[in-house]
């Protein structure tokens, strides 16, 4: 049996060795590397084509000049909680800490400095990429006498770890798990903080946003041709139209991850928060992509055509058009309009003129509250702009004048249409859809009223479909239509 005063011992012996951190996957929960470059392709995206040509001077190389383009913020990376607490202690109580890593020297040293608990730091110096055994003998040349404690997170920590006075893990991944079994390699600490994968998948998807694409069954309800083959095509039109939506919010998320670290509700996306990796998004971009596009070619070319014109805009706007001012929400009113010209297609009934005219005040609207809840909100909570919309605080009055402006006119042409032939063609009884005219100014006003409280939230449409008196009012407007066609 094991004294007592052995135990002491052992711990006093512990407390002098120096703890060495990894950076990557360890201490951060992402790749500093891949968040780095997904920044450059933001930012400087021709000078993100060169970074296979920098991959020629060896993986040192490379993350040298990609740390000498973009900074990342290391006041916003998605650390790893319960691993940074105990650092914390152990500094506290006089434990010398180390950052290891195989991260260019540069970013290290900016995360290292905003940290303020480690001693020094050992990382890639552009020309040594300092991970595995590389990183080995530089901690055996730094420690030779006390050794060293190390924490790691994958399988080039194997030989760190088998030769660490203490091995701990954070976030450990499969492969390194059943290295370590294979090695009997015991582990004294071990510090996870990642979320559900079933719900990290959901979010990642955003299948709340797939609300949205039921616009793909307007077109077949308005006209009336609730026939099953025709249901059908509708019900895939949704499918592929709602996957390939996804792969594209993916991709959004990807190249935002730096922003949305910034603001108050996105850095708990995903990526944002290092709970996926950017290489298994863009394994789902692939995989539904693919789904998407394969489904689609069951249907009507057209429809095809408009959900390739719906997959260029939704990049082109990620990649630029998403900063140009009113530009923005002209795009996002389209992608509206452009869902109800997909379902049209798909089942192959005709799109009213009407209809089109309705939806792109209607969704220009929506679009502007969603700029002026962003806006209003940003003012309320006392932040300043980061996302790099173009937009200004002062802009909110003007935005709100457009948006209401739009909503209002989105009525009058509704109402042009109940006086119309186009209605009283399709309803027995079209007078009686004026009863939808005041539910809708109701609605559209409550939108905005609320938006100006700081009460919304900032996607109207996500608003609308979890707000108990916005779903009344669309029951009423429903039993309105049925009581207009009978």
């Amino acid at each position: 049996m094991v004294s007592q005063a052995v135990i002491e011992e052992s711990v006093r012996v512990a407390s002098r060795r120096p703890l060495c951190v990894d950076l990557d996957g360890t201490l951060v929960k992402s790749d500093t590397l891949v968040d780095s470059l997904l920044l450059l392709v933001r930012q400087h995206p021709l000078r993100a084509l060169r970074a296979p040509l920098w991959l020629k001077g060896g993986k040192a190389s490379l993350k040298a000049r990609v740390a000498a383009e973009v900074e990342l913020d290391a006041a916003h990376l998605p650390y790893n909680r319960p691993l940074l607490e105990y650092l914390m202690t152990q500094h506290a109580e006089g434990r010398k800490l180390y950052l290891t890593t195989g991260a260019d020297t540069a970013l290290a040293h900016r995360i290292a400095n905003h940290l303020g608990i480690f001693e020094d730091v050992l990382a890639s110096d552009g020309t040594t990429n300092l991970t595995g055994n590389h990183k080995l003998d530089s901690l055996k040349k730094r420690f030779p006498v006390e050794g060293f404690d190390y924490v790691g997170n994958a399988p080039p920590d194997v030989p760190l770890l088998q030769n660490a006075g203490e091995a701990i893990v954070a976030n450990p991944t499969r492969s390194l798990r059943a290295k370590l079994k294979s090695r009997n390699i015991a582990v004294t600490h071990h510090f996870e903080d990642r979320a559900p994968l079933p719900k990290v998948f959901l979010k990642t998807i955003r299948l709340h946003q797939w609300a949205k694409n039921v616009l793909i069954f307007v077109p077949l309800l308005l006209a009336h041709a609730l026939k099953l083959p025709l249901i059908m095509d509708a019900l895939m039109a949704f499918l592929c139209f709602s996957l390939c939506a996804s792969a594209t919010y993916i991709v959004n998320d990807l190249l935002d991850i730096e922003a949305d670290r910034r603001h108050h509700k996105k850095r708990f996306r995903p990526f944002a928060a290092g709970n996926l990796s950017p290489a298994t998004g863009l394994g789902i971009v692939v995989v539904f992509m693919t789904l998407a596009f394969t489904g689609a070619a069951f249907l009507s070319g057209t429809f095809l055509a408009w959900m390739l014109i719906y997959l260029v805009t939704t990049l082109s706007y990620s990649l630029y058009l998403k900063r140009v001012v009113l530009i923005d929400v002209i795009l996002l009113s389209g992608l509206y309009t452009l869902r109800m010209l997909a379902g049209g297609a798909a089942a192959k009934v005709e799109f009213s003129p009407w209809l089109a005219a309705f939806s792109v005040f209607l969704f220009l609207s929506l679009a502007m509250v969603k700029r002026f809840s962003e806006l209003q909100n940003i003012r309320a909570q006392g932040n300043t702009l980061s996302n790099g919309r173009g937009y200004l605080l002062a802009d909110i009055e003007q935005i709100r004048s457009f948006g209401t402006a739009s909503a209002y006119a989105s009525v009058v042409v509704f109402a042009f249409y109940i006086y119309g032939s186009g209605a009283s063609g399709l309803y027995h009884h079209p007078s009686r859809m004026w009863l939808m005219t005041p539910l809708m100014i109701l609605w559209l006003s409550r939108v905005w009223l609320l938006a100006s409280r700081g009460e919304l939230d900032e996607d109207p449409v996500i608003f609308a479909v979890t707000d108990r008196m916005s779903l009344l009012i669309g029951v009423a407007i429903a039993l309105i239509a049925v009581l207009a066609a009978v």
